[in-house]
C-alpha cells in the first residue's frame, strides 16, 4: 500500500500554479486632473524575485519529501546471505552455509531472537533473486511469520546449558523443603555463600543485614516489610529489596507433591518468563499476502528530519517575502 503514494507526484504542481496565477493589485494615487493622460489598456505584471523562486522550490521539495516518506520507499541492494545467530557453532554454521551453496555468501550476526523480527522488517532489501538462509537456535514464535520471499530457517536444536543452582534453607523443617527442591535437582547448602542462588528463610526473626542473596523464598512477610505492598499473582508475590528480590507464598511448604510442582511452575514463570524453545528447521515460502511491516524503510528517520527542516525553511522563506 505504501507505494500508492508515488501516484501523488501531480501534486507537484500545485506550488506551481499557486505561484503563476495571476493577481490583482489596486494602488490609487492622487491626480490633480486625468485630461491630459493618454489613453491606454490596462496591463497587469508579475514581476519575479529571487525568493518567490526559492520559496517555489523549497515547496516542490517539501512535497516530494512528504510523498517519499509516505511511500516508505527501500532500495533492493542485499545478495546472497547467511544470518548467523549468536553462540552458534561456526564449524556448524560452515557446513550447513557450504551445503546450501551459500559457502561466499555475505554474513550477518545478530541475537537468536532478534532474528525473526528483523527480518520481517527488513525484508525489501534483499534483490529479487536473492538467497537467505538462517542458521543457529532461532527460538520458535508465538505465531507463524509470513515471508514475501523464501527464507530457509535451519536449526541445531541443541541441549541448554546446564546451570547449578544451589539453595541454602533456614528453616526448623528442612526436610519438607528437601523434598521440594529435590524434585528440581537443586542442590543443597549447608551454609549460604556466594555460590547460593536462592535463601529459603523459614523463620519468624529477620535475617542478618549482611545476608544476601539473588533471591529468597520467605514465610513471613512480617520479617520483609517491602513484601506488605507488593501484588499478589497466582498466590506468589514479589519484591525487589537490598538483600535480593524476595517472594513469599502462603502455601510454603506445600503438602504434596503435585503442589510443589505447581508452585515451583508458578514461580519460574514469574521470575524468569515462559521457557524458550527452538524452532525447527524449516523453508519459509514467499507469500503472497505477506508485507513488511510498516515502517520499515531505513530512510524514514533522514527523511523525516529532511522534512521538518524543509518545512522550517518554508515558513522562514513565507515570512521574509511577505516584509
Amino acid at each position: 500500500m505504501n507505494q500508492l503514494w508515488w501516484f501523488a507526484l501531480p501534486i507537484l504542481l500545485l506550488p506551481v500554479w499557486w505561484h503563476r496565477r495571476k493577481r490583482e493589485q489596486h494602488k490609487a494615487e492622487l491626480l490633480a486632473t486625468s485630461r491630459f493622460l493618454p489613453c491606454a489598456e490596462p496591463r497587469q505584471t508579475r514581476e519575479w524575485r529571487w525568493k518567490d523562486i526559492l520559496l517555489l522550490l523549497v515547496r516542490c521539495l517539501l512535497l516530494a519529501t512528504l510523498i517519499a516518506w509516505l511511500a516508505d520507499p527501500v532500495t533492493p541492494w542485499r545478495g546472497d546471505t547467511v544470518i548467523v545467530a549468536n553462540g552458534t557453532d561456526p564449524e556448524w554454521a560452515d557446513a550447513q552455509a557450504a551445503q546450501a551453496g551459500l559457502a561466499k555468501a555475505d554474513r550477518l550476526s545478530m541475537p537468536a531472537e532478534q532474528a525473526i523480527t528483523w527480518l520481517r522488517a527488513h525484508q525489501r532489501e534483499w534483490r529479487p533473486e536473492a538467497r537467505l538462509l538462517v542458521l543457529g537456535d532461532v527460538p520458535m514464535p508465538a505465531l507463524l511469520p509470513e515471508f514475501g520471499r523464501r527464507i530457509e530457517l535451519r536449526t541445531l536444536a541443541r541441549q541448554p546449558e546446564s546451570v547449578e543452582r544451589r539453595v541454602h534453607i533456614a528453616s526448623e523443617r528442612p526436610e519438607q523443603w528437601r523434598r521440594v527442591f529435590a524434585l528440581e535437582g537443586i542442590a543443597i547448602d549447608a551454609a549460604p555463600g556466594a555460590t547460593t542462588s536462592l535463601i529459603v528463610w523459614d523463620r519468624k526473626e529477620a535475617p542478618p543485614a549482611s545476608l544476601r542473596a539473588p533471591l529468597w523464598l520467605v514465610t513471613d512477610i512480617a520479617a520483609f516489610p517491602e513484601l506488605g505492598k507488593a501484588q499478589q499473582v497466582d498466590g506468589l508475590r514479589y519484591a525487589d529489596s537490598s538483600r535480593g528480590r524476595v517472594w513469599h507464598s502462603e502455601a510454603w511448604p506445600p503438602q504434596t507433591a503435585d503442589a510443589a510442582r505447581t508452585l515451583l511452575d508458578n514461580w519460574q514463570r514469574l521470575h524468569a518468563g515462559p521457557p524458550s524453545h527452538t524452532a525447527p528447521s524449516r523453508v519459509f515460502e514467499a507469500s503472497g499476502t505477506a508485507r513488511a511491516p510498516e515502517p520499515s524503510g531505513a530512510l524514514r528517520d533522514m527523511l523525516m528530519a529532511a522534512l521538518l527542516a524543509l518545512f522550517v525553511l518554508e515558513r522562514s522563506l513565507t515570512h521574509a517575502r511577505r516584509r
